[in-house]
């Protein structure tokens, strides 16, 4: 029996909830299915948010051949066969999901058909592109990220698939809790709702209904609660500010709700843009956490993060690199650059091998001519940075 999730499947870019930034009159999806003219695209983001039904309802717009694929299911075999269906029809649309998982194989058949445009590919997957796509197929696409639904997103979505069940009655009280249940992700609201109205007594669905289902843990609140971004900003916020136990609350809800890969990423920028220099070896151990979590996958995940978010915590903290950075971005956006100075460039007659002297070091400009003098690094006052920059000054005979 078809599910309720795949019967209420958009046909249309406009019946498509949320996703405004990519679907909506005047935006990039929109005009390329209105003009008729598709490229290879990659749509990623969470579950549940609507890349298959982006994808369902471009093919059936544009009204040529496709075919649904899945990169781990679906053999070698199945894709040389897609590509002679592309040769006897002239073109055809791809689509192919868990495009992240596909192996090298299937890429070397894909790309020279993919490059003359004879197939079109759309691809989906939860994963970070610029990470996980092998670079040769990501040059060929266009990457769309798209974005978590909101509460009313989420609620929209309940209320149309209500539409598909006769009968149906649910409390408000009930209606609440599925949506924040749901923790963004439509897909996991339907299959909740749905089977709920088969499980409750006259199709009649009650907030114990739900509990007794066993629904996930809330993590996603509406516009008035702390959602699921601000669950990860608690989190960074925490470590930031050295309350370990605070740390691995937040870290806690983020794991119990099995979003592995936004805990990374997260964990990712805290470690370089809250601790820094302050603790460097904190990267490869992160790197390191981050790879065992992987290799393990929960429950057992929780046992490596909870160690390094704890470590991470309690260490001393510094923002001084990724501060100094900005500010030469700043001067960049502002144009402040000028020329490479003759001295380092790669004719460069007059320039000073450093290691030609004493402690690998000898006084000569580096600094485009606007920008001599310019100080962007500041050390902030921890053991770390203060012994390495002491050995700095020492180098250039300041101390």
């Amino acid at each position: 029996m078809e599910n309720l999730a795949n019967k209420m499947r958009p046909n249309k870019l406009s019946d498509i909830i949320g996703q405004d930034h990519l679907v909506l009159k005047g935006k990039v999806l929109y005009e390329l299915v209105m003009n008729k003219h598709l490229f290879s695209m990659i749509l990623y983001g969470k579950p549940g948010i609507g890349k298959t039904s982006i994808a369902n309802a471009i093919v059936n717009e544009l009204n040529v051949p496709y075919r649904f694929m899945n990169a781990t299911i679906n053999k070698k075999e199945d894709f040389l066969m897609a590509i002679e269906e592309a040769k006897m029809n002239g073109e055809e649309i791809l689509v192919i999901d868990e495009i992240h998982r596909m192996n090298k194989d299937k890429q070397d058949i894909l790309l020279p058909y993919i490059e003359s445009g004879l197939i079109t590919l759309i691809g989906l997957t939860t994963s970070n592109p610029y990470y996980s796509i092998n670079p040769a197929i990501r040059s060929r696409v266009q990457l769309y990220e798209l974005h978590e639904l909101g509460f009313d997103d989420i609620l929209k979505g309940v209320k149309k698939a209500c539409q598909f069940l006769e009968g149906i009655d649910i409390d408000n009280e009930a209606l609440k809790y599925l949506i924040e249940s749901s923790s963004g992700d439509l897909r996991n609201a339907i299959s909740l709702l749905e089977v709920a109205y088969y499980s409750s007594e006259n199709h009649h669905i009650t907030l114990s209904v739900l509990k007794n289902i066993g629904a996930k843990p809330i993590f996603f609140h509406d516009k008035d609660g702390d959602g699921h971004f601000d669950v990860l900003s608690a989190l960074q916020k925490s470590i930031r500010g050295s309350d370990v136990d605070a740390s691995l609350h937040y870290l806690a809800r983020l794991v119990s709700a099995g979003d592995l890969d936004i805990i990374y990423r997260r964990l990712s920028v805290i470690c370089y843009e809250d601790i820094g220099l302050a603790n460097p070896s904190l990267g490869p151990k992160l790197m390191a956490a981050i790879n065992a979590a992987n290799l393990v996958g929960l429950p057992e995940a929780r046992i490596p993060l909870g160690t390094i978010v704890t470590e991470m915590a309690l260490s001393p903290k510094s923002n001084s690199a990724h501060l100094a950075f900005d500010e030469a971005l700043n001067d960049i956006k502002k144009g402040s650059t000028g020329n490479v100075p003759d001295n380092i460039k790669t004719t460069s007659k007059t320039y000073l091998y450093p290691h030609n002297y004493p402690h690998s070091y000898v006084k000569q400009n580096y600094m485009p001519s606007g920008l001599i003098g310019k100080k962007y690094y500041q050390p902030k006052n921890n053991k770390y940075e203060m012994n390495l920059y002491k050995l700095y000054q020492e180098m250039r005979g300041e101390k």
